[in-house]
């Protein structure tokens, strides 16, 4: 079975990129929760972070300043070197 995923950035020339592997065990590993500041995202992480702490997994909170642009370099780099996979809110 081919899995297509959809891009929704105005990307002219889009690259193809390879999916990174997913992790084979939750234990130990840190999860950060990117909230990208639209309405009740927030409400969808604190569920998700109440969940993953319920299994013991160590989470991390962050959060775009504004939903109109992408997360800031700054931002981007925290999340590379403090955590091992993020979930990204998309909430209205």
């Amino acid at each position: 079975m081919t899995e297509i995923f959809l891009d929704p950035t105005a990307e002219l020339n889009p690259t193809a990129k390879p999916l990174l592997p997913r992790l084979s065990s939750l234990e130990g590993k840190t999860i950060g929760l990117l909230d990208i500041a639209k309405p009740r995202g927030d409400v969808f992480l604190d569920r998700i972070e109440a969940l993953f702490s319920e299994r013991g997994v160590n989470v991390k909170r962050y959060k775009k300043p504004t939903m109109t642009r992408v997360a800031p370099v700054a931002v981007k780099q925290q999340l590379a070197l403090e955590c091992d996979a993020v979930i990204e809110a998309l909430a209205d």
